[in-house]
């Protein structure tokens, strides 16, 4: 292992993270300062003790009446969370590994992380050392009043713990601050490790961390009470995990896998979708040996993964851009899930994590689209098509784009803004100009034509939507919901030229030239006219066009040098930076003159706006600054004070993905990357 970064300081650090329901997170700068915690905040009873030399120490979790051992660092990169401890003359290496290599989808859908321990003598003397791990039934229901039931299983390969909900409510409730009700959790034992003395029980954890500490051991077996009866916090799948490191052999090391079967995943238009990699109907017996025989193999692939994007993210915007990457990517994957459609397409659906639990959302995919049309434009494929399918039925009566599917994890119809009977406090403008400005991007970069040409009757009617109400937007909503209705928004008119300018190069590609002229120039007179509309005495562009002495950040022109559409002039975006640069606040650029709070994926876009190194340095060092400050000890907040580093709402959300956009700015990267898929 390299040596953990004691430097980087991270709000909340990932452990185990896969999707909306399958996230455990550190909250702590030391591992075993708190307890693991779900995304929403909800403590994990997950204990990691260690027994050097007949000395008890803890590694993970807040358990009492153990000595801690010291911790030397931590290290984040896209696929792995590492730590340090030395204590007693031994040092442990412990390592979550996650393998999201975006290449691979059948891979990265795994609901499997490794936990991998490397035990080394430091002092070269000979040391008698011992692993303690267990995981308590929290993780595999909602609430702690919810019993659990656990079984025992061997599979050739793995000696298996499992724990459930007793009362399987599979798919049967959605919202925003719920952990899942259904599936089975695995704690995975490779029979190498048994065969080296490793042993595992199903029993009470206080029980069991108390035999340990005392003697070294587990209790004699498993519980026999009645499991349905217990509530989750008593129960604990555990395992022992012996190891021996002499000066003839400094180093030991064994692993074991956490997994989550949650049989079927989302449901879509009342289909019930399976993950990712059950697509063609395998068990999850099968993929659990799959992963443990590809465990070495993964490891190194893992590393090299991780350190090319790392040192392609820090030649791009430096090392503190290079760390904030690497959080981020980890994040914005497990805001998701990745299913496979009935005739096995990937659909990766979005929850809106602590802003209102919606799936499928278009101005979440919308921010976050940047890492995917740079690793893996598949996944952002999975994203548009199920929004167009839905588009498509006579169900959805508008001529715009719809703003969701459901409330995360039934992907049935739209519930925001009236659902699909009112328009009030839909996002009109918005969302079309999303998905036009997205189905660009693909074919721009990715050459999609089939994509545009399958999807061409719906993308047209939104096309022809904002030709006649985009320029100048009525009284309505934007993404930035939270902020509230605002007329004449000269950003979202923004987003409107773009999405034109996209839709006509779209045109272009389909052999309609008389109407790709006709959006060109439409396109053309908007940018034209805008630069004068929106342009304030005082230098910069407006909020809004009637609004004079107001600002906004105009993070929605970066399409114009994305999408090669030249719409503006350079000094646009130069104005605008020099106009941030002078106002930013202690943690970052305010959104908008209104309030002091900001959205942290629009400040890195708005930092790339002119290309310039000098300018997104000077607006990435005050959200680094947030990063190291913020006393809310979450997952990545987008939506946060630039006054106090406080966090004002949202966590865990998949837009972080947008932080991506500074290496997309770049075609030579677009272009290293667009090998690989």
């Amino acid at each position: 292992m390299t040596t953990p970064d004691q430097t980087f300081r991270a709000p909340a650090y990932p452990l185990i993270t896969h999707d909306p329901y399958f996230s455990l997170w550190s909250g702590s700068d030391e591992l075993h300062g708190s307890w693991p915690r779900h995304w929403t905040g909800r403590n994990y009873g997950v204990a990691l003790l260690a027994r050097i030399d007949g000395a008890s120490y803890c590694l993970m979790g807040d358990v009492r009446g153990v000595a801690k051992m010291a911790q030397q660092g931590v290290k984040v990169t896209p696929t792995r969370t590492e730590y340090r401890f030395v204590s007693a003359g031994v040092v442990i290496d412990l390592c979550f590994m996650t393998p999201a290599l975006p290449q691979r989808l059948e891979i990265l859908s795994r609901p499997v992380t490794y936990l991998d321990f490397t035990v080394t003598s430091e002092d070269g003397a000979a040391h008698d050392v011992a692993l303690y791990l267990d995981f308590g039934g929290e993780i595999a229901v909602n609430d702690s009043s919810e019993p659990v039931t656990w079984a025992r299983y061997r599979i050739p390969g793995l000696e298996l713990l499992k724990l459930s909900a007793a009362n399987q409510k599979m798919l049967a409730r959605v919202g925003d601050d719920l952990r899942i009700e259904w599936g089975h959790f695995y704690l995975a034992v490779p029979e190498t490790a048994v065969a080296a003395g490793a042993t595992s029980i199903l029993a009470r954890s206080r029980v069991s961390r108390q035999v340990f500490m005392k003697d070294g051991a587990l209790p004699a077996g498993d519980s026999l009470e009645d499991s349905s009866q217990l509530r989750h916090p008593c129960m604990a799948a555990a395992v022992l995990l012996p190891m021996t490191v002499t000066a003839v052999k400094p180093a030991a090391r064994t692993h074991v896998l956490v997994a989550y079967d949650d049989i079927y995943a989302v449901e879509f238009l009342r289909q019930r979708l399976p993950a990712y990699w059950r697509k063609d109907g395998k068990s999850f017996a099968t993929m659990l040996q799959e992963a443990e025989r590809d465990f070495s193999v993964l490891a190194a692939d893992c590393r090299a993964f991780d350190e090319e994007l790392l040192a392609d993210a820090a030649a791009v915007g430096g090392a503190d851009f290079a760390a904030l990457c690497a959080i981020s990517y980890r994040q914005s994957l497990a805001a998701h899930k990745l299913v496979a459609a009935v005739d096995g397409t990937p659909y990766f659906f979005s929850k809106e994590n602590f802003s209102n639990g919606c799936i499928c959302t278009v101005d979440v995919t919308y921010p976050s689209a940047p890492m995917y049309l740079l690793l893996q434009p598949a996944l952002l494929k999975g994203m548009l098509i199920p929004i167009l399918e839905y588009a498509g039925l006579p169900r959805w009566r508008f001529p715009f784009a719809p703003h969701d599917l459901g409330t995360y994890p039934l992907a049935n119809g739209q519930v925001y803004g009236g659902g699909e009977h009112g328009v009030e406090n839909q996002m009109p403008v918005e969302e079309c100009g999303n998905m036009l400005i997205l189905a660009g991007a693909l074919l721009r970069f990715e050459g999609e034509l089939d994509f545009v040409r399958k999807y061409w009757s719906t993308l047209s009617t939104w096309a022809d939507y904002l030709l006649e109400k985009g320029y100048d937007p009525d009284n309505q909503l934007c993404t930035d919901d939270f902020a509230g209705h605002l007329a004449h928004n000269t950003n979202l008119s923004l987003k409107a030229i773009m999405a034109l300018g996209a839709f006509s190069q779209m045109a272009a590609a389909m052999g309609d030239d008389a109407g790709a002229k006709r959006f060109r120039r439409a396109a053309e007179a908007a940018a034209q006219r805008w630069q004068v509309d929106a342009l304030d005495d005082s230098g910069c562009y407006r909020l809004a066009f009637d609004q004079p002495g107001t600002w906004s950040q105009k993070y929605n022109l970066v399409w114009d040098k994305l999408l090669g559409l030249e719409l503006f002039p350079a000094a646009v975006a130069q104005r605008e930076l020099a106009h941030y640069r002078r106002i930013q606040g202690q943690y970052g650029l305010p959104l908008d003159n209104r309030r002091s709070y900001t959205k942290l994926d629009w400040i890195l876009w708005s930092a790339t706006l002119t290309g310039d190194d000098g300018d997104f340095a000077a607006l990435l060092a005050p959200v680094m600054a947030f990063m190291r400050d913020t006393p809310d000890r979450v997952p990545l907040t987008d939506w946060y004070e630039t006054t106090n580093a406080r966090k004002v709402g949202f966590q865990a959300r998949s837009v972080v993905g947008g932080v991506f956009l500074r290496m997309l700015y770049d075609s030579s990267w677009r272009q290293k990357y667009r090998g690989r898929q």
